[in-house]
């Protein structure tokens, strides 16, 4: 077998319902919209409508909010940045910023800053900045004979400043 003999199997796939065809077709005269009323004409928007009863999203309570100064943060672990430094992709002499980590693809998008958490084994002296860190991962990088510095995010900084 090759790739360009792959096929489904018979009837896998039914060709589509052609309606308004002709009485002969199944589907020809109203098309399966039944006869008159809303429903059989174009632009209908029932949607929710419960024949008169009060809808249920009218019915349930208003719940919560979006807090529009939420930041958000890329989680970084110290396991994968120890698999950095072996894999070559980051110099243990050197300050391990959020630019560092982008470069060695680490993280993709910074969004708000990285939040540094201790899942995983961090072996190398590093020295590291970030917007944000766990106890436990200060702890461990601080074991290692690193040091974590944590600077205001990104957006707080932006914010900051524009005032």
């Amino acid at each position: 077998m090759k790739l360009n003999e792959i096929r489904d199997n018979g009837g896998a796939r039914k060709p589509r319902m052609r309606i308004g065809r002709g009485i002969g077709s199944g589907k020809g005269k109203t098309g399966g919209r039944g006869v008159k009323g809303q429903t059989s004409r174009t632009g209908v928007s029932i949607n929710g409508f419960e024949g008169g009863q009060m809808p249920i999203y009218r019915r349930l309570p208003k719940r919560g909010f979006t807090n529009i100064f939420r930041r958000e943060f890329v989680v970084v672990n110290l396991g994968r940045l120890q698999q950095a430094v072996d894999a070559g992709k980051i110099d243990p002499k050197e300050k391990v910023t959020l630019e560092t980590l982008v470069k060695s693809g680490i993280i993709g998008n910074p969004r708000d800053g990285v939040r540094l958490l201790a899942k995983g084994e961090l072996k190398a002296k590093l020295v590291i900045e970030v917007a944000g860190a766990s106890q436990a991962a200060v702890d461990a990088v601080a074991k290692t004979g690193g040091q974590v510095i944590v600077i205001q995010p990104k957006a707080v900084a932006d914010a900051a400043a524009a005032v």
